[in-house]
């Protein structure tokens, strides 16, 4: 079955866990002993509906502030495709969880409270939405019951957001009326709103288009281990498995690795389902070939006539999750695919103002949650493609030598000039 990764966002109170609690409730994905847990502890903050939020608001800070503060992670199928949920906060001072969890998804709900229409998170999050280059953006417009489900104030909320939209790039944008809290148009339809034609928001998730979201033009396989049976009958055995981060690669394709630039051809392509003639993102397999080469974690398997930007000097965007501010000189381990290298931060060369797209380029320094352009020198050189061509191979994260902890989530752009 495929699998849609798909993340919420917004601002504060427009009903993202209320929505993520009703899409599973409605869907039969909720143990009896889960509703039982919740109606309880709605009992117990006298509420006079059960609150289906604390589905997925888990940490004791969220259910007694009733925020969002860290990324919940939620499974479902149904019988036509299988969800990872991420469930990100509203909150500014939360916007590195909100990058974290939007980071590996296909499509992102982005919700507005029918009241109040478009606030400034909900800007700033269709903004790195955006930048992010997430191919499918929904637009769940909640909390219609109070507005009388008028279709008046939906096409004046829809009619904002895409004049805001206009110049994101998203690449496909979708309008959806719903009621996270009385379940009207998640899963189901409901003659409430029957002027709207359009799908539920669970129908639009079972039938939007993802195939066409990876890059199948570029043939990248980043290895990650190489395997080494230690069976008497398999001791010449020599496998690279990995995650095919693009193209289409086949057995007898011939192939170039980098960092040594030998070349060889494709003898097998092996899951634990058995050989395969071909594979293609993102499945996991391992690769043997004819040669009997130096291959390692972290080299990259690519088409000789196919090969991506090898370079030491980067240039990227970045959200920074730090406390203590970003500046030039700045040293940190990056890793990039299945590599690991030390770099440097050369130079902040602007910080993005995410709410009205501009760019303040006189900017020297990027704060907790700022996002801003940046160049890199790395000690070793790294084999990479622009992050809109490929989302795998232009994307890294930086971690801070000394506390190990992870401090910004880039997106390579090029070559540094």
């Amino acid at each position: 079955m495929e699998l849609l990764r798909f993340a919420t966002a917004g601002s504060v109170d427009d009903g993202k866990s209320t929505l993520i609690g009703r899409l599973l409730y409605d869907s039969k994905q909720i143990f009896e002993d889960q509703i039982d847990s919740v109606e309880r502890t709605s009992a117990a903050r006298g509420d006079d509906y059960v609150d289906l939020a604390l589905l997925t608001d888990g940490l004791r800070a969220e259910r007694e502030q009733g925020i969002t503060i860290d990324v919940a992670y939620r499974y479902f199928a149904t019988p036509k495709r299988k969800f990872i949920i991420a469930d990100t906060p509203g909150h500014i001072e939360h916007t590195r969880n909100m990058v974290t969890g939007c980071s590996t998804a296909n499509l992102v709900l982005i919700l507005a409270d029918a009241r109040s229409g478009m606030t400034e998170q909900t800007r700033r999050h269709a903004s790195i939405a955006a930048l992010l280059r997430i191919p499918h953006l929904v637009v769940c417009i909640n909390k219609m019951d109070l507005v009388g489900y008028r279709e008046e104030r939906f096409a004046e909320i829809r009619g904002e957001f895409s004049e805001f939209s206009a110049n994101l790039g998203v690449k496909e944008i979708t309008y959806i009326p719903i009621s996270a809290l009385e379940g009207v148009n998640v899963v189901a339809g409901s003659g409430a709103m029957d002027w709207y034609l359009g799908p539920s928001l669970l129908r639009h998730l079972e039938e939007v288009e993802i195939d066409s979201d990876h890059n199948f033009s570029d043939p990248r396989f980043p290895i990650q281990r190489v395997v080494r049976p230690r069976k008497n009958d398999l001791h010449d055995y020599r496998g690279y498995a990995g995650q095919i981060a693009g193209g289409v690669l086949r057995v007898g394709d011939a192939v170039l690795v980098l960092p040594s630039r030998l070349t060889t051809k494709i003898q097998t392509l092996e899951t634990m389902d058995g050989p395969l003639r071909e594979a293609f993102p993102p499945m996991s397999v391992v690769m043997r070939v004819e040669d009997d080469l130096d291959i390692s974690r972290g080299d990259l398997i690519c088409s000789p006539a196919n090969q991506p930007l090898i370079s030491q000097n980067l240039a990227a965007v970045v959200c920074w999750m730090a406390d203590e501010p970003l500046r030039a000189g700045r040293r940190v381990a990056l890793k990039h695919t299945t590599r690991w290298v030390r770099a440097v931060v050369h130079e902040v060369q602007f910080k993005r103002e995410v709410n009205t797209l501009l760019h303040d380029n006189e900017a020297s320094e990027l704060a907790l949650n700022d996002i801003g352009g940046i160049t890199l020198r790395t000690t070793e050189p790294l084999f990479f493609d622009p992050y809109e061509r490929n989302r795998t191979t232009g994307s890294f994260i930086l971690v801070d030598e000394s506390s190990n902890v992870t401090v910004a989530a880039g997106m390579l752009t090029g070559e540094a000039r």
